[in-house]
């Protein structure tokens, strides 16, 4: 007799989480679609203005916060529900052995079609491992989303024509693949956090049921939401305030004057100059067709506009969370070294 009543309140629960989810799942995309407006108000608000240093390092910090943790939040939500369908093992086994090289190669195709800078990649990324996808295969995801983008590949097709984007998509591509590729064969998971290696070795994780109800698995979502968002959220905070004072205050004309010198050594120096910045492939379009206009040799801007994209210090901050610093430096020295080829090709080429 006792089970009636049980099943009847769970009844009622899955109903309210099914109307609190589709009501946070519009006021999600509501707020998403706002965030830009959101954020030039807030600024109009302190009495700032964009014209200035400060104004518009706060409009930037104002916009990429709330963009990064709604990510965060939505995409680890819904790889906890994921996860209860999916046991970790189950998912490694599908990406490993000799799939692991397919597995890297649709993470990447994956990245290209996701319109995400790089601290806004990180919370699927973090996803990923979290449902048990192999290392190598979430940094092929990682590189290629900021990287490969389709704001550069129109900016490429209208000024250089089709072979030229159709290089920058395929050495990006390749990047991303080679770079997972690597970091997969070096066995370093081991230099992961030790609470991103239980996710990983299956200790936090749900276990598997075919009896799992829809109660036990949005349940879940939120304790995943809790246990990783929880760690990660101060983090983001610092990753996006360095970016933000980046790029309120670093002036165009000091890079523009500092990479226009078409010299051996300008792709390697326009690498290190970008790892510090932080933006979107919106926001380096300004300093790239500044760059151009300079004279800079095309190889050079992409290299740099990719290690802006692709290598930023706010990313790494973010990253550090879940990484340990031996497999950060391993990171961007395997993807600094694809972008440093790309550049000197596509200065050998044009």
């Amino acid at each position: 007799m006792s089970a009636v009543p049980i099943e009847m309140a769970d009844r009622r629960k899955l109903i309210q989480w099914l109307i609190g989810i589709s009501v946070a799942t519009v006021a999600w995309f509501i707020a998403y679609s706002q965030l830009s407006d959101f954020a030039e108000w807030l600024v109009g608000l302190f009495g700032l203005s964009r014209q200035t240093h400060f104004g518009e390092a706060m409009h930037f910090f104002l916009y990429d916060t709330p963009k990064v943790l709604l990510l965060l939040t939505g995409i680890v939500f819904v790889m906890g529900i994921i996860q209860t369908f999916f046991a970790p093992e189950r998912t490694r086994a599908l990406l490993s052995g000799k799939r692991e090289g397919v597995g890297n190669v649709l993470a990447a195709s994956l990245g290209i079609v996701t319109p995400f800078c790089s601290c806004s990649a990180v919370p699927l990324f973090i996803g990923f491992l979290s449902a048990g996808v192999p290392l190598g295969v979430t940094f092929s995801f990682l590189i290629s989303a900021p990287m490969v983008n389709e704001v550069a590949l129109v900016l490429l097709f209208g000024m250089f024509g089709w072979q030229v984007a159709a290089l920058y998509l395929g050495m990006g591509l390749l990047i991303a693949i080679v770079a997972g590729l690597v970091i997969g064969k070096l066995k370093m998971e081991r230099f992961l956090e030790d609470w991103v290696q239980k996710i990983l070795a299956g200790q936090t994780a749900h276990p598997v049921d075919e009896k799992f109800s829809w109660l036990q698995r949005f349940q879940a979502g939120r304790n995943h939401v809790r246990e990783i968002v929880g760690k990660v959220w101060p983090y983001i905070l610092l990753g996006i305030a360095l970016g933000a004072g980046i790029h309120g205050f670093v002036p165009e004309d000091f890079m523009a004057s500092f990479m226009g010198r078409d010299v051996w050594w300008a792709v390697p120096a326009a690498v290190v100059l970008g790892v510090p910045m932080y933006t979107n492939a919106a926001g380096i379009i300004p300093i790239v067709e500044a760059l151009i206009g300079k004279g800079a040799a095309l190889g050079t801007v992409l290299a740099f506009m990719m290690a802006v994209i692709a290598l930023s210090a706010p990313e790494m901050i973010i990253l550090r969370k879940a990484l340990k610093p031996t497999l950060i430096a391993t990171f961007a020295g395997v993807v600094a070294a694809g972008i440093m080829i790309v550049g000197y090709v596509f200065n050998w080429l044009l």
